[in-house]
C-alpha cells in the first residue's frame, strides 16, 4: 500500500509548473492536429464512398481514441496543477483515473488491431487456420472493434473499485497562519493496481507481438523464396514486409516506454510536485503524438493528403502575404 500525501498549500516550483504546461501541451497539441488529420482523412473517404474500408476503420477509431486521451490528458495536467484540492476529492480523481485508462486501453487495443490487420493482409503462410483468418478478418473487424471498447471499460472500471482510494484530513495544524489546513492523502493498493494493469495492458502486448514475429518470420521465408529465383530486386512483397516491420517496430519501442512511464505514474511512487513526474507526463504524451506521425509517413494515402494539406497551407498563407502587400 503506498500512500502520497498532498497540502492545498504546497505547490510546484515555478520550473515544474511551467515544463509541467509547456513540453506536455505541445506534444498534446501535436498528437491532436495529428490524429484529427488522419481522422478527416479516413471520415471523409467514409463519407464520399459511403462505407469504410476496413484500415480506414481501424485508423479512424484509433485516431478518435487518442484525441480524446490527449485531451484528458491536458484537463486532468490543468486541474492536477491548478485546482489540487478539487483534483483530488474522492469522485473526481477516481473520475479522471477510469475515463483515462479506458480512452489508454482503447488506444492500445484499436493499435494492436491495426498491426495484426496488416500482418494478416500482408504476411503469406500456407496454415489452413491463417489463411481463414485472412479471408474473414474484413468482417471480424467490427466485433473485434466494439469488444475491445468492452472489455476496456469492464478493466478501467475496477481502478475506481479496487485501487484508489482518497481521503482529506483537516486537522493538520498550520504554525505560520494558527490553523488547520487539508492534507489530502492518495491511497494506492499496488497489488491490486499490478495485476489490473499488467492484464489489461499484457493481452494486447502479447498479440501484438505476436503478429509482430509472425510478420518477420514471413519475410524471412519470403527472401528465401525471392533468393531462390535469384532476383536482384525488390518486389512489392518484400516492401510491404519492411514498410510493415519498420512501423510496428517503432510503435513497439514507443509503447514500451510509454507502458513504464504509464505505470509509475498511476502508482503514485513519485510526489505529484517532482520532476518524475513531469518526465512521466512527457513520455506518456510523447507516445499517441509520435505515432500518429509515424502512421502518417508510413502510409501512402495519408502522407500524400498530408503533402497536399501542406501546399494548400502555403498557398494560402503565400495568397494572403500578397493581398496585404498590394493592399499597403
Amino acid at each position: 500500500m503506498i500512500e502520497t500525501c498532498s497540502s492545498l498549500e504546497d505547490k510546484p516550483s515555478m520550473f515544474v509548473m511551467i515544463t509541467s504546461f509547456t513540453i506536455p501541451g505541445i506534444e498534446c497539441i501535436i498528437g491532436i492536429i495529428g490524429n484529427g488529420f488522419i481522422m478527416v482523412v479516413n471520415g471523409t473517404e467514409w463519407v464520399q464512398n459511403r462505407k469504410f474500408s476496413t484500415s480506414g476503420r481501424i485508423l479512424f477509431f484509433l485516431s478518435l481514441s487518442r484525441i480524446a486521451l490527449q485531451t484528458c490528458m491536458m484537463i486532468e495536467n490543468s486541474a492536477s496543477l491548478l485546482f489540487p484540492s478539487f483534483y483530488k476529492e474522492d469522485a473526481i480523481y477516481e473520475t479522471f483515473k477510469v475515463i483515462f485508462m479506458f480512452l489508454t486501453f482503447c488506444s492500445l487495443w484499436f493499435a494492436t488491431w491495426l498491426s495484426i490487420f496488416y500482418f494478416v493482409k500482408i504476411a503469406n503462410f500456407n496454415h489452413p487456420l491463417f489463411i481463414r483468418l485472412k479471408w474473414r478478418i474484413t468482417g471480424l473487424m467490427p466485433w473485434l472493434l466494439s469488444s475491445s471498447v468492452i472489455i476496456s471499460f469492464c478493466y478501467s472500471v475496477l481502478f475506481s473499485q479496487q485501487v484508489y482510494n482518497t481521503s482529506c484530513n483537516h486537522s493538520i495544524l498550520d504554525p505560520f497562519f494558527n490553523s488547520t489546513k487539508k492534507k489530502y492523502i492518495i491511497n494506492t493498493n499496488m497489488i491490486n493496481l499490478f495485476i489490473i494493469y499488467i492484464v489489461g495492458m499484457f493481452i494486447p502486448l502479447i498479440l501484438f507481438m505476436l503478429a509482430t514475429i509472425l510478420l518477420i518470420t514471413s519475410l524471412k521465408r519470403h527472401t528465401l523464396q525471392m533468393e531462390s529465383k535469384t532476383t536482384g530486386s525488390r518486389n512489392p512483397s518484400m516492401e510491404a514486409h519492411i514498410g510493415a516491420i519498420k512501423a510496428i517496430s517503432s510503435f513497439l519501442i514507443l509503447y514500451i516506454f510509454n507502458f513504464v512511464a504509464l505505470f509509475l505514474y498511476m502508482s503514485n511512487v513519485f510526489d505529484d510536485k517532482s520532476i518524475w513526474i513531469v518526465l512521466c507526463k512527457i513520455i506518456m504524451t510523447a507516445y499517441p503524438s509520435g505515432h500518429s506521425i509515424l502512421l502518417i509517413l508510413g502510409n501512402p494515402k495519408l502522407r500524400n493528403s498530408w503533402e497536399i494539406f501542406q501546399h494548400q497551407i502555403c498557398s494560402c498563407y503565400f495568397s494572403s502575404c500578397s493581398w496585404i502587400l498590394s493592399g499597403k
